[in-house]
């Protein structure tokens, strides 16, 4: 009984890594999502006197990018190396999740596969 009480409690470790590494890869998803508005929509700038000026999103535009002719101002308030942080903070993340997420569920797996060649070894026994 107590190795049952064990095999369970080291399933119920295996899931809650699996789940961590999940989170950890829902977490990397929305930086990766956050990018890609940051990158592609277009945006409006605030400025003083309630007056707003529209600018292109960093990669699609006429000119190519962004960064070839147009104004200071739109290119200043979204810079590259913004938009590659957010880049950049989501690949340690996923990297995590993913290695927590293989790990639980390879346990998970493991503890099944033990388990069942178990029982049929008990099997095999009684007979």
């Amino acid at each position: 009984m107590r190795a049952l009480r064990y095999d369970l409690a080291f399933r119920a470790r295996a899931r809650r890594t699996q789940t961590w590494g999940f989170v950890l890869l829902s977490a990397a998803a929305l930086l990766w999502v956050w990018f890609g508005v940051l990158l592609l929509l277009p945006y409006t700038l605030e400025r003083a006197y309630g007056e707003d000026r529209k600018c292109e999103s960093r990669l699609l535009t006429d000119r190519g990018t962004a960064d070839k002719g147009g104004d200071d101002t739109c290119e200043s308030e979204r810079d590259w190396p913004e938009l590659l942080g957010v880049l950049g903070l989501s690949v340690p993340v996923a990297v995590v999740g993913t290695a927590l997420y293989t790990s639980g569920s390879v346990s998970h797996r493991l503890s099944e596969h033990a388990a069942e060649v178990a029982r049929l070894s008990q099997a095999q026994d009684a007979t």
